[in-house]
């Protein structure tokens, strides 16, 4: 009964960029959720989108390898099997819990070129233009990833393997191919235009006479596999510098871009303290600035703890996680930004007081419009790439990692010679305040273009904390329905007491508060909908997106939930 009552989903995704996507429901057929495939293990687990990469993590485990060593040969070999996420060419975030106690984050993320000011997205009339956000070659970030798992890897590894150890099996993979499946390369609704425009991808992701792979196939990567030697030869300055980088320039400047070698030759991954809250007794560990998701996941969590969410019955409690949502969104739309840049009121818009003044504006029976919202606690009269992965070990560690292209394959451009895919990521800037980007979130002068800066992101690679031992290690991809997709699986297990399949697999409700609608997936009952719809809420129904592969540890054991929304995920431990 219990699992009936949280089937709920929430994403959101801009309709010019994901088309069927944002299709309603009805247009879908109706498409259901499965049940998270669940793996139970008491020495190490991996879940993550592609069960090669997986299987490969927890070889590393089983070899006496630690968290960290296994997310690092996990990142690697999904660049290689799942290349529609997996990469090289792009960026994320890596939170760590050491078993010592300490927590720690890697932000990997992608930075602009030195060249990029904050009109380098905008047409002749001085307004938005997506075509260069999305579509051009202005778009690609420098890629932080090989620097990100490096660090990661030189920091934190356990000291058994070398990162050449670590990236062997990518490479094996890349040079001997992998057998496609439905999922791995062009899921519906990508269209694959997107990589043919490009002849470096379409030798690639294309058969010689042009036809597209079927599953059983099998992709072989020579040039991403020579790629991968030299890094694992030369460590991640033999990416930054050198025939990689130089190509990686070129191919970025004749299809219309300006980045240069030099942009990544000054390239860093950084470390950073992650943010920290509390929930109902739980410490949460997430990613912090330039990521949105932990200060909003902490914000939105604290406003929830003022209610009896374990009690309220399922419409009140949607209810109730919707106008928090609408408020954290507002304040990501204001505040939030490149902390190398910008300064982001962390303090602030993470504390309990800062909380309960949201909650004071918070009407129980009625929704409050998002025209009525205002960052900063105010009410005013109304007037697809992303992949994530989790590992635990026996020794105590703990990674939550998420990493991506932006859109299904980023731009879907190979540089030519390296079989690396390059990222799209630059649309995550707000292009012109209150220019919304290809998943609808707007943004202004804190999260602007310009020269080296990491725009916002909405990854939120989480690690929930019980008694100062890992309890949920979670995360998902979804653009800017991650976070509301963590929320809602840290609110299932601790609220309504669901095991960590179930909270997985339940459906989930997405608000951002621009646009002024909430996004349901298929499973709540009408009755529930009807309920919402009574408070003012406007539903929209949507086909299921957010993979949140998760593991839960459990008294004795680490159970694994493989999300079941996009196929393919899977949950392996030993």
């Amino acid at each position: 009964m219990l699992n009936c009552r949280r089937r709920l989903f929430g994403r959101f995704a801009s309709l010019a960029l994901i088309g069927l996507l944002a299709l309603p429901v009805a247009a879908l057929g109706q498409e259901q959720i499965g049940h998270a495939q669940q793996a139970i293990a008491h020495d190490g687990m991996v879940v993550a989108q592609e069960g090669t990469a997986a299987r490969i993590g927890v070889d590393i485990l089983q070899r006496g390898g630690n968290a960290v060593d296994a997310a690092v040969a996990v990142g690697f070999a999904l660049a290689v099997s799942y290349p529609r996420a997996g990469n090289l060419g792009g960026g994320g975030f890596m939170v760590i819990h050491l078993a010592d106690g300490r927590n720690t984050a890697i932000d990997y993320r992608e930075t602009a070129p030195q060249a990029i000011t904050d009109k380098s997205f905008l047409d002749a009339n001085g307004n938005a233009d997506p075509q260069k956000s999305r579509n051009s070659a202005l778009a690609i970030g420098v890629p932080g990833t090989v620097a990100g798992l490096a660090l990661a890897e030189e920091k934190y590894g356990s000291g058994r393997f070398t990162l050449a150890d670590l990236i062997a099996p990518a490479v094996a993979l890349a040079r001997d191919g992998i057998v496609l499946t439905g999922q791995t390369l062009a899921p519906a609704p990508f269209d694959p235009s997107r990589l043919r425009r490009w002849p470096s991808s379409a030798k690639i992701f294309f058969k010689p006479d042009g036809s597209a792979f079927a599953p059983g196939d099998r992709l072989i990567q020579a040039d991403l596999a020579n790629s991968l030697d030299v890094i694992a030869k030369g460590g991640p300055q033999a990416f930054y510098q050198g025939p990689i980088a130089q190509r990686i320039a070129a191919a970025v400047q004749a299809a219309g871009g300006i980045m240069t070698a030099d942009d990544l030759k000054i390239y860093r991954a950084i470390e950073r303290t992650p943010v920290h809250g509390t929930y109902r007794g739980y410490d949460i560990v997430s990613m912090p600035p330039p990521s949105s998701g932990g200060i909003e996941l902490i914000e939105m969590l604290n406003i929830l703890e003022g209610y009896d969410l374990a009690h309220d019955d399922q419409a009140q409690e949607l209810f109730l996680m919707i106008e928090a949502m609408k408020r954290a969104y507002a304040d990501r739309a204001l505040y939030l930004g490149d902390p190398d840049e910008v300064q982001n009121p962390v303090t602030r818009l993470t504390s309990k007081d800062y909380a309960a003044k949201w909650r004071a504006t918070i009407d129980p029976v009625r929704a409050t419009p998002a025209s009525a919202i205002h960052a900063g606690g105010i009410i005013e009269p109304e007037g697809r790439n992303t992949t994530h992965f989790s590992v635990v070990d026996r020794f105590g560690n703990a990674v939550a990692n998420t990493y991506t292209l932006n859109f299904i394959y980023g731009l879907g451009m190979v540089a030519d010679g390296t079989g690396i895919l390059l990222n799209n990521e630059l649309d995550d800037f707000a292009a012109k305040p209150d220019s919304p980007n290809a998943f609808g979130l707007t943004g202004y002068k804190a999260n602007a273009p310009g020269p080296g800066k990491r725009p916002l992101s909405s990854m939120t690679p989480t690690i929930v904390l019980k008694d100062g031992k890992p309890f949920i290690v979670t995360g998902s991809p979804g653009g800017s329905r991650i976070t509301t997709a963590v929320l809602q699986v840290i609110v299932n297990v601790i609220d309504r007491g669901m095991d960590i399949a179930d909270a997985v697999s339940a459906p989930r409700v997405h608000d951002q508060w621009v646009p002024d609608q909430v996004f349901a997936e298929p499973g709540l009952p009408e009755n529930v909908l009807t309920a919402l719809r009574a408070r003012g809420d406007k539903i929209v129904p949507q086909r299921p997106f957010t993979s949140a592969n998760s593991i839960m540890i459990t008294p004795g054991a680490f159970v694994g939930a493989a999300d079941p929304r996009e196929g393919g995920a899977l949950a392996v431990g030993y």
